[in-house]
This record gives structure tokens, C-alpha cells and sequence, in this order.
């Protein structure tokens, strides 16, 4: 066969059936916003829990996710059936399958705020698992090959990147879009059923699928879990690795999150309908689906400092617009509450994880060969303590500014804080590793 002169990503050429698998496997994680919405208004308006009750719920339930490294040492040393990516997105749909069929099966005099919990953690188990093995496989196939040249297998990896980054958005926007739609129609345990059993059809799918068709890059088999920590340990001494992650994990630890407090001020407060939150989560969701077509297309070769900075200061910026909103200025401007959810609410919560596709493309250009699945385990894990964190200091925060359920005079206080403290890690951003210095290489002797 006659090769063109044009380069071409293997992933697009001889690899269709991972684009299956991976776009199956983001598009269906996109989704989980489904259900989440059910659970947040079920919690609210059905258990009658309050805003810190509610916020500590949802930051405590991803504590599985914390876990992810444990998960990706597994999947890199322990093959099952001499596949090792495959089996466990097999393993995490399964379980993520039970948890939501249990919850919405099980009787309504027996829902309580415990037993929810128990099975949103169970949920997010498997959700994780998933996350691991799906990010490995992202990371393996973006690895540089001695065959190919370090720039064509750059642009392959923001390639894959951006389409796993896409396939995620776009079951967020169907998932946020159905949710906003139907919440007002069906009971949240007939949503729950939904996604529950199309869990169950991508646990069905992938397990008639062999990992030999994904052709992901030999490795060897059988490594042992102390070889393959020995392996994540040493990636992780590498400072540029290590300092990068330190900062990224810092720079969403150090906001204290506002969510919870922010959802019930626009329901209890402002009276917004919740077709309008799901309208405003699916904006947000199109905006994440553009962002990964804009950093393919245009941004991917910005350093990723100077880029995941830009991102950073914006945040900032939006979070003193929410200000200006709870204080009643763009409605003294003709500007409808509910136009300023959709549209900058809406973006301001996808916008916390713009900066992690051109991080997670930086990371896995940086990760040695053998530990890909342990160490965007690693750094996922580490992301979602930190929003754990986060989650926890904005219950701190508005304990302290003296917002509760029906008294959100303090709000605006907290929104400053909230602002000041996402400014603060860019006094340190030299930390993030910038692959614009490489370039410049010293003649040796």
C-alpha cells in the first residue's frame, strides 16, 4: 500500500476499534450527569437535606475515586486472560450497573440518606475503575515509538485526547439535556433505572471485545505489583512530573467550592426551574465539546503553562462576575437571572476542568513506557482529592460567612474569598513543566 507523505495517527488508521471502546467508554461517564441530577433533587427536595449536607454528600462520595492509583497498579501487573485493560472497564461498568439498578429498584420506604450513599460509593468504585483502564489506554496509545517522529506522535496524542475529551462532552450535553427535561416528569428512581441498564449494555459490549483488537503497544505481562509501584515511584521523582502535578492538585485544593451553596441560592432563592440548571449544564457541556475541538485545532501547541495559567486567571474572573450577580447587578442591567445561569454559570462549572486536557496531554507525554495506567491513575487520583478538599473548605467557608439554606447574605463575601484563593497558585505556576524549553537543545561534542 502506497503511504501518502502526510503523517497519520495509528490510533485513526489501524485502530478503529479503540475509538469503540474509548468513545463508548467517555461518552457513557459523560452521561452520569443523568442521574446526578436526580440524586442532588431527590437529596434536596425529597430527603430534605440542607446545603452543607448536600455538598459534604458529593465531594465524599468520589472518595473512591482517591483510590485510582491502587486500581492502576492492578490493571498494569495483573493481566486476566492475558488482557489487562479490557477486563477492568468490563469490572467497572458492572459494578457502576449494580449500584444504579439497586438504587432505583430498591423500595422508597426504604431510601435513606446512608443507603444512598453506600451505593453512590459503590457507583463511583466502578466509575473510577473505568477512568483508569480508559486513560491507560489513552496514555498507551499516545506514547512516542521509536518509529514515528516525536512531533507526529505529539499531535497523535492531543488527537486522542481531543476525542475521548469530545465523546465525553457530548453524553454530558445529552445527559444534562434529558436531565433537565425529565426531571419534572419521571421519579429520580426511573432515571436511575435508565442509566442503570445502559451501564448494563456497555458491560455487555465490552465484554465481547477482545483487547488484541485495540492494538495497544506491547508490553510485558505478569510485572508484578512491586515492579510496576518500583516503576510509578521513579516517574515520580522526575521534578518535572512530580512539580506539575503538585501544583495542578494545589491549584484546585486551594478554592474552596461554592457549589452546593450556589445550588441552593438559585433554587431556594431565586426560584430557578430545574429545566433551566439542566439547560445551563448542557451550555457548559457544549462549551467543554468546543474547547476539545478549539485545543486540537488551535491550542495544542501553546505551552501548557502559559495556557493552563490563562485558564486559571479566567476562573478567577468569573467568580468576581458571580458577584456581581448575587448582588443583583446584571439584573439592575436588564439581564434575567436565569439567562446568567445558563450562560455564565453553566460555563464557569465546566471551566474548572478546561486546564485538564492540555494537562493530561502534557502527562502523558511525560510518563515513562510501563506505567501508563499507574500514573494517570496517579494524577487523576490526585485531582479528586482535591476537589474533595475544595468541597470540603467551601462547607468551611460558608459556615464562616454565615450562609445557610434560607440566609445567603454572606454569599458574596465567600465568592470573593472564593476568587482571591484561585489567583493565589499562579504566583507558582513555574512549576508546571513547559515543553517549549526541549526545543532548544545545546550542540554536544
Amino acid at each position: 500500500m502506497v503511504s501518502s507523505g502526510r503523517p497519520r495517527s495509528d490510533w485513526s488508521g489501524s485502530g478503529g476499534m479503540r475509538k469503540v471502546v474509548l468513545g463508548l467508554g467517555f461518552w457513557v461517564q459523560g452521561l452520569r450527569c443523568f442521574p446526578w441530577m436526580a440524586v442532588i433533587f431527590f437529596l434536596k427536595d425529597g430527603l430534605k437535606v440542607d446545603p452543607a449536607t448536600l455538598q459534604l454528600l458529593q465531594n465524599s462520595a468520589n472518595l473512591p475515586m482517591v483510590a485510582k492509583p491502587i486500581y492502576g497498579l492492578i490493571s498494569d501487573s495483573f493481566y486476566i486472560a492475558g488482557q489487562h485493560r479490557i477486563p477492568y472497564l468490563a469490572i467497572g461498568a458492572l459494578l457502576q450497573a449494580v449500584s444504579w439498578l439497586a438504587i432505583a429498584l430498591l423500595p422508597q420506604s426504604s431510601m435513606s440518606f446512608f443507603t444512598i450513599t453506600i451505593y453512590l460509593l459503590l457507583g463511583n468504585l466502578g466509575a473510577s475503575i473505568v477512568e483508569v483502564a480508559n486513560d491507560a489506554i489513552v496514555a498507551e496509545t499516545g506514547k512516542p515509538s521509536t518509529s514515528s517522529s516525536k512531533n507526529s506522535q505529539s499531535s497523535s496524542s492531543g488527537e486522542l485526547q481531543s476525542f475521548v475529551w469530545m465523546a465525553l462532552s457530548i453524553g454530558g450535553v445529552l445527559g444534562n439535556l434529558l436531565g433537565g427535561l425529565v426531571i419534572d416528569r419521571f421519579s429520580a428512581q426511573a432515571m436511575f433505572l435508565c442509566y442503570g441498564i445502559l451501564l448494563a449494555i456497555q458491560f455487555l459490549v465490552t465484554i465481547s471485545i477482545h483487547e488484541s483488537s485495540l492494538k495497544l503497544p506491547k508490553s510485558a505481562s505478569d510485572v508484578g505489583i512491586r515492579k510496576q509501584l518500583s516503576q510509578l515511584l521513579v516517574a515520580l521523582q522526575k521534578p518535572e512530573v512530580a512539580n506539575s502535578i503538585t501544583w495542578f492538585a494545589a491549584s484546585y485544593a486551594i478554592i474552596p467550592a461554592l457549589t452546593g451553596t450556589m445550588f441552593f441560592y438559585q433554587t431556594q432563592h431565586l426560584k430557578i426551574e430545574s429545566s433551566v440548571l439542566g439547560i445551563s449544564k448542557v451550555f457548559g457541556q457544549v462549551a467543554m465539546l468546543l474547547w476539545g475541538v478549539a485545543y486540537n485545532r488551535h491550542l495544542k501547541s501553546i505551552p501548557p503553562r502559559k495556557l493552563i495559567s490563562a485558564i486559571q486567571a479566567t476562573m478567577a474572573v468569573f467568580m468576581v462576575s458571580d458577584v456581581l450577580f448575587v448582588k443583583g447587578a446584571y439584573q439592575k442591567m436588564g439581564v434575567p437571572d436565569s439567562l446568567y445561569v445558563v450562560v455564565f454559570s453553566g460555563f464557569l462549572e465546566v471551566l474548572y476542568f478546561f486546564k485538564i486536557l492540555p494537562f493530561s496531554v502534557l502527562i502523558a507525554q511525560l510518563c515513562p513506557p510501563g506505567c501508563e495506567g499507574s500514573l494517570m491513575a496517579f494524577l487523576m487520583s490526585a485531582i479528586a482529592l482535591a476537589m474533595i478538599v475544595s468541597g470540603y473548605f467551601g462547607v468551611a467557608l460558608a459556615s464562616i460567612v454565615g450562609v445557610t439554606g434560607n440566609n445567603f447574605s454572606g454569599l458574596p463575601h465567600g465568592l470573593i474569598i472564593q476568587a482571591a484563593c484561585t489567583l493565589l497558585p499562579l504566583y507558582w505556576s513555574s512549576c508546571i513543566h513547559d515543553d517549549a524549553k526541549p526545543k532548544t537543545k545545546r550542540k554536544e561534542n
